[in-house]
């Protein structure tokens, strides 16, 4: 009944649109993916735009919560960063990282991988463009561009207060928005979020609820049109993202048969799991392997603070328009995870970052109704990051005290100790772009673009310990005893530098044929490029630059990513107007995908894929049923393949297929990546009752399904995530020309227990030197029901 699922949705969706209709045209969606205002139907990529009101009544607050809504489109927050998919490909953990699946607002790049938790407000929309988006986007949307545009103040007052409370686990959000013009050129928009979410999982160490959330967005946006030629934006925006604890629990338990002797013990010097969990279990602790929305933890928190301020000036030269945009984009942060992810004392990570980012933008573009026209422009950017964490084990932590067997009383020297890392990195990109289209018939035309970047990266890294007593060591020899008991945990100190600069040109080739007033074909062929860089996580550097231990092999530098990517689809309009269909069917061959992987202790490694394939097929489309009724669905059918992985890291048990045996790596040629269900879709009704005495209740049900798929890196296959099917719905009563709203907001009504991502259970491995460990795994939150009030005035 699976398999069949997303193929009868497609069918009914499909055979909607053969159907009569007696429903209105739909209204047009007007998106800015070619950096000019285009009609959706109009632009030759494979697009998903959801406005800003839809992002507001399906209380959307993240790009996380987005992915409902956008077949192919997922964002997961891991013990140490978050990650944003589309079509399956992402950039791993690693602060060395930009994301695959570039973020831009307002044309301001948002490549961190923190700053995509960020929420959101007062949106005029988000469009989400699939596949490589090298020329007008630029380096590092491989995988495609989440386009992000914030309203701006109109021509009238207007003013909204909007508060949604959630009473199951405490969701309180307040949002203001006032827009008024202050003169016949000058127009002012202020926009503020007040939110706060309590939790949903039950922390039993500390007797709480976790995460706690508070996010605090201020956002003023200026707008000055002096006369006809000038347009001229000014946006500042500041805000916080903190939270306390974390959705992650421990799941289950595994078992290495292949090490056991014939009575089910551990090597010599090893604690059994049953030993371990003793362990864990001492006093008041608790080790919970089932899942129930239950966590044993010391505390975990993350408080982010950013700013960015946004300059947009759009003059008319003769029939051109010049668009100058300059931006400054920072953030600082600082989270402490409890990474054993036990109520028991074992070891924590505190971490903390601070970015800072300047870019300036200039494009020129012709008018677009004459035979050729063009956008081009030139683009730069510099960027600092400072980076430091440390691994810290307490006074009181239970690791010693299970070390002691196997390395003797020595083991002692690690209470109140701790790793520290300083990472520094400076960064500078320059390029050129251009994009022109040669309207060679009325119905015929072909697009040629082309993408020239530079870049230019130095960082370095610096790992060392510190005693209990607070005293800096010095990298030492391979004897002595702080460097002997951090190897256990695959832990050598270093300190390495590094410069790299590298060049890249992505060209596109676009095919496009109208068929009619309303439809059109299109095939393009397009490249990517995401630069290489650093590591700033791996715990050891390679032998060959400054380790003490041969075994200890680690990583510091890693190269381009680069992919091809082939399209073709089309975009429809049926039933005198009232629906519309697009679909897009999609080859991306990848070579060196940059990915990151747990090592089985305390490290996250980047690492270099081969080579690998993601093709698929998407559909999405709507239906004015009636004037009141109007339908939505899609669907994505994702197959993705490493064609050639030979270093990938080995899943907890898993025997080393390639040579030379026993380091851990394993050869993952030919198979799925992590987070790559084969089906996603959803299926949405929007359905409007106007009453007589002017009062109005409109109604959404939104159906989300999907595939299987594996949810570690290491591609472990006993921990497979089902698949599911949410339903969302919203019922809102609105009167007085929508002057006031009351809703009523129900998310995963089906109340489905969702990992977002899991990994190997960090430590576990090393204490019963790799005769069982376990999993954490993170949850998207269950059932809720929400009632939300807005008034306008």
């Amino acid at each position: 009944m699976r398999a069949h699922a997303p193929k009868l949705l497609a069918l009914a969706i499909a055979a909607s649109f053969s159907a009569p209709s007696f429903g209105q045209a739909l209204e047009e969606v007007l998106v800015t993916a070619q950096k000019r205002v285009q009609s959706l139907r109009d632009v030759p990529i494979s697009v998903n735009a959801v406005s800003g009101e839809k992002i507001e009544n399906a209380g959307i607050t993240n790009i996380e919560k987005l992915g409902d809504y956008i077949p192919s489109f997922n964002m997961t927050q891991t013990g140490i960063g978050t990650n944003i998919a589309i079509r399956g490909i992402s950039s791993g953990v690693n602060q060395g990282f930009e994301q695959s699946a570039a973020q831009f607002v307002d044309s301001i790049h948002f490549g961190r991988s923190q700053l995509s938790r960020a929420p959101f407000l007062d949106l005029e929309r988000v469009e989400v463009l699939r596949g490589p988006q090298s020329i007008l986007f630029g380096k590092n949307s491989t995988a495609g561009a989440i386009s992000i545009t914030t309203a701006k103040p109109g021509n009238e007052f207007e003013a909204k207060l909007s508060a949604l409370y959630e009473p199951e686990h405490g969701e309180r959000d307040l949002r203001l928005v006032v827009s008024s013009p202050l003169s016949d050129t000058l127009g002012l928009r202020v926009a503020i979020l007040d939110s706060e979410l309590d939790g949903y999982m039950e922390n039993t160490t500390l007797n709480r609820d976790e995460s706690h959330d508070t996010n605090r967005v201020v956002r003023g946006t200026l707008v000055w049109k002096p006369d006809e030629l000038w347009d001229i934006t000014l946006k500042m925006e500041t805000g916080s993202f903190d939270s306390n604890g974390r959705n992650i629990e421990v799941i289950k338990p595994v078992y290495n048969e292949q090490i056991l002797d014939s009575n089910g013990n551990p090597p010599p010097g090893a604690i059994p799991y049953a030993n371990m969990l003793a362990l864990l279990t001492q006093g008041n602790y608790l080790l919970d392997t089932t899942h129930d929305f239950k966590r044993q933890s010391n505390g975990d928190y993350s408080y982010n603070n950013t700013e960015n301020i946004t300059l947009t000036i759009e003059r008319t030269l003769g029939e051109h328009r010049f668009t100058s945009v300059t931006g400054y984009n920072a953030y600082d942060f600082e989270e402490l995870c409890d990474c054993d992810f036990t109520g028991a004392p074992g070891f924590n990570i505190l971490s903390m970052e601070d970015y800072s980012q300047f870019s300036q933008e200039f494009r020129i573009a012709s008018p677009e109704d004459q035979t050729f026209s063009y956008l081009g422009g030139a683009f730069f950017q510099t960027a600092d990051l400072d980076f430091h964490d440390e691994i810290r084990v307490p006074t009181n932590s239970v690791i010693p005290t299970a070390l002691v067997s196997s390395v003797g009383s020595a083991a002692n020297l690690l209470r109140g100790a701790s790793t520290q890392r300083n990472f520094a990195q400076t960064t500078d990109i320059y390029a050129i772009f251009a994009q022109a289209t040669w309207n060679i018939t009325d119905q015929f035309r072909t697009i040629l673009g082309a993408r020239y970047t530079y870049e230019d990266k130095s960082a370095n890294r610096h790992l060392y310990y510190v005693t209990s007593d607070g005293q800096a060591l010095p990298q030492g020899s391979a004897s002595d005893p702080y460097n002997s008991l951090w190897r256990i945990f695959r832990i050598d100190p270093h300190n390495i530098k590094g410069d790299r600069n590298e060049s890249a040109f992505t060209p596109l080739v676009t095919i496009q044929y109208d068929l009619n007033d309303t439809d059109m074909v299109y095939i393009s062929y397009t490249t990517g490029f995401k630069s290489g860089g650093f590591d700033v996580r791996a715990n050891a550097a390679p032998n060959a630059l400054d380790g003490l231990y041969p075994e200890l092999d680690g990583t510091w530098e890693f190269e381009d990513e680069e992919v091809t990517n082939i399209e073709i689809g089309g975009k429809f309009v049926l039933a005198e107007g009232a629906a519309e269909i697009n679909a897009a069917l999609f080859r991306s061959e990848f070579t060196n995908m940059q990915t990151s992987q747990f090592d089985g202790s305390l490290s996250f490694i980047v690492t270099n894929a081969g080579e690998a394939v993601v093709q698929g097929l998407e559909v999405d489309g709507r239906w004015a049923l009636t004037d009141s009724v109007l339908l939505r669905g899609g669907f994505a059918y994702i197959d993705f393949e490493y064609t050639k992985f030979p270093n990938s890291q080995c899943y907890f048990g898993q025997v080393d297929n390639i040579a030379p045996l026993g380091d851990g790596i394993c050869d993952a040629t030919g198979k799925r990546r992590e987070f790559t269900p084969e089906w996603q879709g959803n299926a949405g009704i929007d359905y409007t009752i106007n009453f007589s005495n002017g009062l109005k209740l409109v109604n959404t049900l939104d159906v989300i399904y999907s595939d299987s798929y594996l949810t570690t890196p290491s591609l472990d296959p006993r921990l497979v995530q089902d698949a599911f099917t949410k339903l969302n719905a919203r019922i809102a009563l609105s009167g007085d020309n929508d002057m006031w709203e009351l809703a009523l907001i129900g998310k995963n009504l089906t109340d489905e227990s969702v990992i977002t991502y899991a990994n190997g259970l960090p430590v576990a491995s090393v204490l019963t030197q790799g005769a069982s460990s376990g999993f954490y795994a993170f949850y998207e939150r269950p059932r809720s029901v929400a009632l939300q009030g807005t008034i306008r005035f």
